[in-house]
């Protein structure tokens, strides 16, 4: 503080006409202090005169002059003035000094040529008589409100920066010519947005106003709009910061200032706002007419802009993929009223378009498939938006599916179903139909659609009348056999169940057997006797009938046994 007295006191002394008059007042602006002659001043400012008056002291030596717009720097150029100093004006200090002038009542009613009328002619004859002159002193304003509101300093610099940049974009003087546009990126968005509203009052066209708000948008938040890398901002960095609160601020009137032109915004920059808005956690409105003007130039999205929406900065893992949703209904939506409310050449046009969004989608599915928490209700949930018809080949989304059954390997047979569902296996090519039948991730059913099509088609083509068959009984007989192969696999596991069940039964027999032969009683005297005796039994084999048999006789046939009866 004191090395800021003695510095003040230095430079007074510089221009202080007369060292040989004491100084008989301390003027203290801040922590400033100007040690000057209270005859010089009041010759020119009225309010430091009253000051002197009004004082109860006989003798005032000290005048407080802290609240002077421009602070210790706009006094001393007014203190010179008052000195008859020369001094240069500009116009990065002539709004400061307009100011100065009529906090310090320095203007012609109280003398003739004073510093307010040598401002007000800076201001007119130079400051304002350029596009650039105008935009630093509109500047320069920010921070000496609400008085250069009260003088028509803001109003006069807005009228005439908005009609010089309404000039220059339809009649360019200069390279490239949207460089008026990078000038008023040094305006805050409160000054930014009386330039908007002055150029729209003035018929401006939306892509004039659309280039302006693009090029202040990539200055302003650089590191959220244009900084796609993620190196400026981490997906952890989401805590409420007096930065943060700000940016949201900024972010949500840039919107608010929108023009009404659907097709003034690349699609791009729309897609990078709204993932600005879900990181900044904007209110629901920015978000939803970010939402809606995506939505109704959808047929220009590109898959990287899909993505743009989907991912964190860093691209670590996926934002919320509601928004992805909302965009892709609402022009589905859209499409389907055309289609029913229109002629049938726009019909068609829609068709057209809703055909091209369909591609991006399945592209976009592709890209997001590897992620491991993308579950297949998200999955399936944006496939099934766009309609089946708009699909003229599935070859697209196969691929996203066999991505996505890939980067998913514990899924079960059920589960894999779920996922192939979006997809109609009649409508791929001739090479993904090949593809399928070989791919050893997609379910029983889905491979043999592909390979009973080909069959079929085969079929037709040896028929006299080579006619495809109908796109209905294909599908019916497909159902057909599919429900035949699941119940014959079904018979074919309880035949396998019974077989291991008659297995298991065989063994324990055998095992019992085993078990009984080994606990028998041991052999008497009486069974090894009555067992041979068996043996030598003349009857064991033969006849009953004793009369033919005769020592020394050859052995005769046995007779044969017949049945007798009446007949």
């Amino acid at each position: 503080m004191a090395a800021r007295h003695s510095l003040a006191m230095e430079r007074t002394g510089q221009w202080v006409f007369s060292q040989e008059i004491p100084a008989d007042v301390i003027v203290t602006v801040g922590e400033a202090h100007f040690s000057l002659h209270k005859f010089m001043l009041v010759a020119k400012s009225n309010r430091i005169r009253q000051l002197i008056l009004d004082s109860k002291e006989t003798d005032l030596t000290r005048i407080d002059l802290s609240g002077i717009p421009g602070g210790p720097e706009m006094f001393e150029k007014a203190a010179k003035f008052c000195y008859g100093v020369n001094f240069e004006i500009t116009v990065h200090n002539v709004a400061a000094l307009r100011c100065a002038a009529e906090y310090l009542q320095m203007t012609e009613k109280f003398c003739d040529n004073n510093l307010a009328s040598r401002t007000e002619d800076f201001l007119s004859q130079v400051a304002l008589s350029t596009f650039s002159g105008a935009l630093l002193v509109l500047k320069s304003c920010q921070n000496l409100l609400p008085l250069a509101e009260d003088l028509n300093i803001v109003q006069r610099c807005v009228d005439t920066t908005t009609a010089k940049a309404c000039v220059e974009a339809n009649f360019p003087t200069r390279s490239p010519p949207n460089w008026w546009t990078e000038e008023l990126t040094i305006l805050n968005i409160k000054f930014f947005e009386r330039i908007i509203a002055a150029m729209k009052s003035r018929g401006a066209k939306g892509l004039t106003i659309a280039s302006a708000i693009i090029t202040y948008t990539e200055r302003s938040l650089h590191d959220l709009v244009r900084d796609h890398t993620g190196n400026g901002v981490s997906s952890s960095d989401v805590i409420e910061t007096e930065a943060r609160a700000g940016q949201r601020e900024l972010l949500e009137s840039i919107v608010s200032l929108l023009p009404s032109e659907k097709t003034a915004f690349p699609i791009n920059f729309l897609c990078c706002l709204l993932r600005t808005a879900i990181f900044l956690q904007s209110q629901n409105n920015c978000k939803n007419e970010l939402e809606k003007r995506i939505s109704a130039i959808l047929e220009h999205v590109t898959v990287d802009d899909l993505l743009v929406l989907s991912f964190t900065y860093d691209g670590e893992r996926l934002f919320d993929l509601e928004s992805v949703r909302r965009i892709i209904s609402a022009f589905v939506e859209k499409d389907k009223n055309v289609a029913v409310f229109n002629t049938a050449d726009f019909r068609e046009a829609s068709s057209t378009a809703m055909q091209r969004v369909a591609k991006t989608v399945d592209a976009y599915l592709g890209e997001i498939a590897t992620y491991a928490d993308l579950n297949i209700a998200k999955f399936n949930g944006i496939a099934n938006l766009v309609p089946k018809a708009s699909r003229k080949i599935d070859d697209d989304l196969y691929r996203a599916i066999d991505i996505y059954l890939k980067a998913h390997p514990n899924l079960d047979e059920i589960e894999r179903e779920k996922v192939c569902s979006v997809m109609d296996p009649l409508k791929l090519s001739y090479e993904a139909r090949v593809h399928a039948s070989q791919n050893k991730r997609l379910p029983v059913q889905i491979v043999l659609h592909a390979l009973y099509y080909d069959q079929l088609k085969l079929r037709s083509n040896a028929g006299e009348d080579h006619k495809a068959p109908d796109g209905m009984a294909t599908r019916k007989q497909l159902q057909a056999d599919v429900s035949l192969v699941k119940e014959n696999e079904a018979l074919r596991t309880e035949l396998l169940k019974m077989k291991m069940y008659i297995q298991d039964i065989q063994k324990t027999q055998a095992t019992s057997s085993k078990a009984t032969s080994s606990a028998k009683k041991p052999h008497t005297f009486f069974s090894t006797m009555s067992k041979t005796l068996g043996k030598l039994n003349p009857f064991k084999h033969g006849s009953k009938d004793t009369s033919n048999l005769d020592d020394g006789l050859p052995e005769l046939a046995k007779p044969r046994r017949r049945r007798f009866s009446i007949s």
